[in-house]
């Protein structure tokens, strides 16, 4: 014990002997880097602002050019709004008069459906017996298709507008991130990175799975436990204290599983965004390590205590 107390109070003693303050060293380029999209010279790294509906209104307007983000984000709302930035109009009576047509018969159907049902249910409570009236499933189902198209619609909207980005460059990162939020897996097939494809969807795949049949068992032992506690004839197999008990478990398993799902798309979008950034980034066998003495100058902004009055030390730099 004593002996490596010695051995660290001797390495304590050397670091203060190689520097009077021990600050941290770093190149002020490192503070300077840019980390937006090549050549994007219309945001600033950290003040930039992430939505403005005037930067908005002025690109579709094509006053300014505005970044893929904002562009996007703008359309969500103000659907078209992407084709009409891209100078495609020809697309606008598509993309309107397929969601006016999908939206205005889905409720079309939809209320045909609510009038059979409101008939039926009228005339049961009437009658208190079945009768010749039938709820209309068929439009019930025909609504169902036509908002699942409505959606389809806006969702290719949304995805035509992002494959028509165009500034000239490759990789784009916020293209590569849109991609994999649109459809996970697409970014990276942006980024010519197809190995990752499988593991990605995998992952999505196999926690829906968990997903179901978790979500399966938890609405299994939650009715048997609602009606052995709402049932005094109940005597069934599974008592009421072992249903609560697989209900919570396999509600909390069920919980994870939506956690994994969120988890693994989130992850493979900003897998996509950080590697179309990084792109470009050197990964050459030029690795050098330099270490040299060196003084600070008192107040430096990029030592640990800028207030300080000055220090003697090493700096190291690392190029790779």
């Amino acid at each position: 014990m004593k002996v490596a107390l010695r051995r660290i109070l001797l390495a304590l003693v050397c670091v203060a002997g190689f520097s009077v303050c021990a600050n941290a060293q770093f190149k002020e380029q490192a503070f300077t880097q840019n980390y937006n999209e090549p050549n994007d010279t219309t945001a600033a790294d950290t003040a930039d602002v992430m939505f403005s509906f005037k930067q908005f209104f002025r690109g579709i307007a094509h006053k300014q050019t505005i970044k893929i983000g904002t562009m996007f984000a703008g359309s969500t709302i103000f659907v078209g709004s992407e084709q009409i930035y891209n100078k495609q109009y020809w697309k606008l009576p598509l993309v309107y008069g397929g969601l006016g047509a999908t939206v205005g018969l889905g409720i079309h159907y939809h209320n045909m459906y609510n009038d059979s049902k409101r008939a039926y249910d009228a005339d049961y409570a009437i009658n208190g017996t079945k009768t010749t009236l039938s709820i209309d499933n068929d439009s019930k189902k025909m609504s169902q298709y036509l908002f699942a198209g409505a959606a389809a619609i806006y969702w290719a909207t949304l995805m035509d507008g992002v494959i028509n980005y165009d500034k000239g460059i490759y990789p784009q990162p916020g293209k590569a991130t849109l991609y994999s939020v649109l459809l996970p897996g697409l970014g990276q097939v942006y980024n010519h990175e197809y190995w990752k494809i499988p593991i990605y969807w995998g992952g999505l795949i196999g926690s829906y799975h968990y997903y179901s049949v978790n979500n399966k068992n938890y609405r299994r032992y939650k009715r048997i436990y609602n009606e052995a506690t709402s049932n005094t004839s109940y005597s069934g197999p599974v008592s009421s204290e072992t249903a609560l008990y697989y209900r919570n478990v396999f509600r909390r398993y069920r919980d994870y599983s939506i956690v994994c799902i969120a988890g693994f798309y989130l992850l493979q979008a900003i897998d996509a965004n950080v590697f179309a950034y990084m792109h470009d980034f050197d990964v050459g066998n030029d690795l050098t390590l330099e270490i040299e003495p060196t003084l600070t100058p008192p107040g430096n902004a990029f030592a640990f205590s800028p207030n300080a009055s000055g220090s003697v030390g090493f700096s190291i730099e690392l190029r790779f």
